[in-house]
């Protein structure tokens, strides 16, 4: 049976043209399931996942029919794209590129605030583009850009671009397979100097001092004993 493949590597945003595909010969029993027998199903489509040359061109790897090739391509419903400004320092030395997921952290002062803290605004989220590239340069490096494209919610869409406006955006790369949110609460500055305040000396623990019962003496033993004896009208004293 002929069924589509890629002529040569099609990158994520692509445009599929005529030039892209061909039709390849294969036994039925080797074929994956959904595999399109027509190159008019594939061309003009945009490419949602890299297809490398000779793969066969599948329905999860194309962006749905009519939604466009490029960057809208890759906005699933209900999410948006919103790109924020960098620097080589922001985007962490270019490593933030398509397909890495980041944390957003901002830095400013809060309303009614003289002192600057840092707050985790969003966590985990992805990065489709970085400047109007979605696929790192030739070969495979880094590349610094101006711009990075977040997929981000409605909500945060809003979040994102009033941080953008209240003070200064820092990106923080993260594992991929990390995808534990955590409660962070912001930090400021004198957070950072533990010997900013001196802080007063500690008072040391009063210790109560015992309670000690005291024993009343007897008085000491005289070393004569004295005995009265009376016999009738007569009256003795023996010492003993």
């Amino acid at each position: 049976m002929d069924v589509v493949v890629a002529a040569e590597d099609l990158q994520v945003g692509a445009k599929i043209e005529d030039r892209d595909v061909k039709l390849v010969h294969f036994p039925i029993e080797a074929l994956p399931p959904h595999c399109y027998r027509l190159m008019s199903q594939v061309v003009g489509r945009g490419v949602v996942l890299p297809i490398s040359q000779g793969d066969f061109v599948l329905p999860s790897k194309l962006a749905g029919e009519n939604a466009g090739f490029g960057l809208p391509s890759l906005i699933p419903p209900g999410m948006r794209a919103v790109s924020v400004r960098v620097n080589e320092v922001v985007s962490v030395a270019g490593f933030v590129v398509s397909g890495t997921r980041v944390d957003v952290l901002l830095t400013g002062n809060p309303a009614g605030g003289t002192e600057q803290q840092t707050s985790t605004v969003l966590e985990n989220v992805a990065v489709i583009a970085s400047g109007q590239k979605l696929e790192r340069t030739a070969g495979g490096d880094p590349q610094t850009t101006p711009v990075i494209t977040l997929l981000v919610s409605p909500d945060d869409a809003q979040k994102l671009t009033l941080a953008s406006t209240q003070g200064r955006i820092q990106l923080a790369l993260r594992n991929p397979l990390d995808t534990q949110q955590h409660e962070m609460g912001s930090v400021n500055t004198g957070a950072l100097y533990r010997g900013s305040a001196a802080a007063p000396p500690p008072v040391a623990p009063k210790v109560r001092a015992a309670k000690h019962n005291t024993a009343v003496q007897a008085p000491a033993a005289p070393s004569v004993y004295s005995v009265e004896v009376i016999e009738g009208d007569k009256k003795e004293t023996q010492k003993f």
